[in-house]
């Protein structure tokens, strides 16, 4: 079938990747509005499939016309369709950040571009192995990003990235190759047909790249002990960068472990195999417990989020072991609520990084009273992770929990709990330190760049005169993204009534 409006999805962001430089060989500073141009259009087309999809359900595009025995399938479902509204919503709103918070390279947009291309093609390919060349995309663009500032630091942190995901798409790749021997087929349609009728669950070459396939994809979606990646990832690179990649990119993987797991796998799979789903749900528990930890430890903000983001994909990646409709539900809101505020939190860490120079718990004292609004919104969205109502983390957790007993896995249940009590610890330490430690304990503090620390306010200058770096549209994308996480978070009859058809087809 032909419905272009796939193909431009990913096309369009990997075309325009090439024109900042083309352009840039003339013209300074044209990066930006390529990059907003594009990400209008990707929004638009994203929109347009939904109302699709809300309209006649499921449909594909084969690539060129050609059938998907040989050819390239793309596809888009309930699912897909709100990942693929999450990448357009992220990306406009990461892009209006950086009219004004960077960086400004054409190179970075370049960068940033193939990244959104690369993202569009997780989410919307029906063949294993081209999920796998768009997670290579995705890949060597965030590995470019992360040293886009291009200090000793990011540069170290894009090599270590570079190392481990490259291990990880081995191991994926690996897996995809059991897959081609034991059936013939790499279209996920086909495959899901063909394991059961002519090879059986309990096939060793099977069984084999499912725990290829798992693993690969868990380095991408950062599961403890595979994500030793993402504090340097996160706390080196430009924070722009951050808010991205933290919103979209190991979400695309944990979406990519989901999409095999249920369409070419099946919850069939581990009927035949229960120790596999069994061993899917452990792993993600103990990243669950040990992000927590790891979180709490943490003096760096970016650190301490980064590693928030092991227990979340933990969480996720749980809920779609446990194979239960509850629990998948709230994988899938959990995933979008985590990226939402995940890229919100970042951006809000961004803000006042620029306005003062800190990056530190200890340096947020006080700021409260400093940056009302940014703060603010930093707040709602740290109670949002934490899981307090109405936000979507809540509805997100409370699916997951209500999954796990449904499933007979209580203590899956219990560790989501004792991972809240964990949250809300670093939380508290941060809410605390901006809202009830005296600033004299950071008056004349020095930042790791050795900068002294800026104490400014939300709009307005410092006291030296300066014009400050961070502009009302930066403060106010922040704020938005909080609101947006509160409001989502009454949003669970829509997500359930948007998802059944889905639900219906994998369960």
């Amino acid at each position: 079938m032909s419905n272009p409006e796939l193909a431009l999805l990913i096309a369009v962001p990997i075309v325009a990747a090439t024109l900042p430089l083309l352009a840039g060989l003339k013209f300074e500073a044209v990066g930006w509005p390529i990059a907003a141009l594009t990400a209008a259009v990707e929004l638009a087309l994203a929109g347009s499939v939904v109302r699709r999809v809300v309209a006649e359900g499921r449909f594909v595009h084969n690539l060129g016309g050609y059938p998907r025995t040989y050819g390239i399938e793309l596809v888009v479902d309930e699912f897909s369709a709100v990942v693929i509204s999450l990448i357009a919503v992220v990306t406009l709103v990461v892009v209006a950040y950086a009219r004004r918070g960077g960086p400004r390279e054409n190179a970075f947009y370049s960068a940033f571009l193939l990244l959104l291309g690369g993202l569009m093609g997780v989410g919307l390919t029906g063949d294993v192995f081209n999920m796998f060349v768009f997670l290579e995309i995705v890949g060597l663009a965030t590995y470019a990003l992360v040293a886009a500032d291009r200090s000793a630091r990011a540069a170290l942190a894009s090599l270590k990235y570079l190392i481990v995901g490259t291990a990880g798409a081995s191991l994926y790749l690996v897996g995809v190759g059991f897959l081609l021997v034991a059936t013939g087929t790499l279209n996920m349609t086909d495959l899901a047909a063909t394991i059961p009728e002519t090879v059986g669950y309990t096939d060793p070459l099977i069984v084999a790249s499912f725990c290829f396939v798992a693993v690969g994809l868990s380095v991408k979606a950062a599961i403890f002990p595979l994500h030793t990646w993402i504090s340097d990832a996160y706390a080196e690179s430009p924070d722009t960068v951050t808010a991205y990649i933290s919103g979209l990119a190991s979400t695309l993987g944990a979406y990519a472990l989901a999409r095999l797991v249920y369409v070419v796998y099946t919850p069939a799979f581990f009927e035949a195999v229960p120790l596999a789903g069994d061993a899917l749900v452990a792993f993600a528990t103990v990243s669950i417990v040990a992000g927590s930890v790891l979180a709490v430890i943490q003096s760096d903000v970016k650190r301490m989020l980064a590693y928030s983001s092991v227990a979340q994909f933990g969480m996720i990646v749980a809920a779609f072991g446990l194979a239960t409709e509850q629990a998948l539900v709230g994988g899938i809101v959990h995933l979008v609520g985590h990226g939402l505020m995940k890229t919100a939190l970042f951006l809000g860490v961004g803000v006042i990084a620029s306005a003062y120079g800190i990056r530190t718990v200890r340096q947020y004292a006080n700021l409260g009273y400093r940056s009302p609004v940014a703060v603010a919104a930093i707040a709602a969205l740290l109670l949002g992770l934490v899981g307090v109502p109405p936000s979507i983390g809540f509805l997100g957790k409370w699916y997951i929990a209500w999954g796990a007993i449904e499933a007979g896995a209580p203590i899956v249940a219990a560790v989501v709990l004792f991972s809240t009590l964990l949250t809300l610890l670093y939380v508290a330490r941060l809410l605390e330190t901006m809202y009830f430690q005296p600033a004299d304990d950071i008056e004349g503090a020095v930042t790791a760049d050795g900068r002294g620390v800026r104490l400014l306010s939300d709009g307005g200058s410092g006291d030296d005169g300066d014009e400050r770096p961070v502009s009302f549209g930066m403060v106010f994308v922040v704020a938005a993204l909080s609101v947006a996480a509160v409001a989502l978070g009454f949003a669970g009859p829509v997500f359930e009534a948007f998802l059944d058809p889905f639900l219906e087809a994998v369960l």
